[in-house]
């Protein structure tokens, strides 16, 4: 992969902090690290659809394009929210990770505010926060084990840069397009809570099975994937074509497959609980990344209402 230009300003590095102690309070949405879940094979269910029918509307494109309402999703953290706000913002260090990451961020901002721009809407840029161990967010105590993850309540990116040796060893998906590729999907996740996706789903999981609940975070986490794919696609057309190659796009599919949900509790557990799923399985996380990097169209990501995962 080679990616080249300006590297974004929101890029906050808090490395040298020391982290935080507790545990996660929930409400944030990450790369999963290991086993709870299993392959959604079924369905919401007639009621779940009902609703997902009465929510979004008849026009597919309605989820993505239409929303006007919602905003960004609130949590109760398990423990005090961080002073984030007086927090003062460390500039990233000089390390060719910091920089590699800034200039992945700034491709995300420049592709989805031209994605905004032709929606009609204006693109709030995120912070992504490069910690190690743990770090306070808005969403309570985020830490390493966890993977990268974003928070909707503060809306920033957390990332211990630990976790691209863990993509290369553990997960067995090396090269920098794997890393750019978890970048994106949780800036798809950004996206979501911009455009109100993410607090209506939560609504939604409120009044929901935990079964049922669990689908409707399958097809919000294969979301994400797809919108990292429409970033990857039009990153690379503003490139002329040079940014990846199939090479970097069998990595990046090598990355997919290793933290589809079957294969993690496979893994951890021994045996695959298909309820249980929350992020989706490795045939479904490449597939719907395929579709946005095939098609470069944020409209064909529209998983909600997909019959088939």
């Amino acid at each position: 992969m080679q990616i080249d230009g300006d590297e974004s300003s929101n890029v906050e590095d808090r490395r040298s902090d020391g982290g935080g102690g507790g545990g996660f309070g929930g409400g944030g949405f990450g790369i999963p690290m290991g086993g709870g879940g299993g392959v959604f094979t079924g369905g919401l269910g007639v009621v779940g659809f009902i609703v997902l029918a009465l929510l979004f509307g008849a026009d597919p494109g309605e989820i993505l394009g239409g929303m006007t309402g919602g905003g960004p999703a609130t949590h109760t953290p398990s423990s005090p929210p961080s002073s984030s706000a007086s927090r003062p913002a460390q500039a990233p260090a000089a390390d060719p990770e910091s920089q590699f990451v800034g200039r992945v961020l700034k491709s995300t901002e420049v592709v989805w505010s031209e994605i905004f721009r032709d929606m009609g809407k204006v693109y709030r840029e995120p912070k992504l926060v490069l910690f190690r161990d743990a770090t306070r967010t808005d969403c309570g105590v985020g830490q390493a084990a966890m993977g990268p993850f974003y928070c909707p309540a503060d809306q920033k990116v957390y990332l211990d840069l630990n976790f691209f040796d863990e993509l290369a060893a553990r997960f067995r998906a090396p090269g920098q397009f794997p890393q750019a590729y978890v970048i994106a999907h949780e800036i798809g996740h950004h996206v979501q809570n911009l455009l109100g996706i993410s607090s209506q789903v939560q609504k939604m999981q409120l009044s929901m099975s935990k079964r049922d609940g669990n689908a409707l975070s399958v097809r919000t986490e294969l979301q994400a994937d797809c919108f990292a794919g429409v970033w990857a696609n039009r990153a690379d057309r503003q490139r002329g074509g040079k940014m990846i190659d199939d090479k970097d796009v069998d990595q990046a599919m090598a990355a997919a497959t290793a933290i589809g949900d079957d294969k993690l509790q496979r893994q951890t557990q021994g045996r695959i609980v298909p309820d249980s799923f929350t992020h989706g399985s490795s045939a479904q996380r490449t597939r719907w990344f395929r579709i946005g990097l095939d098609s470069g169209d944020y409209r064909k990501c529209d998983t909600f209402r997909a019959q088939q995962l």
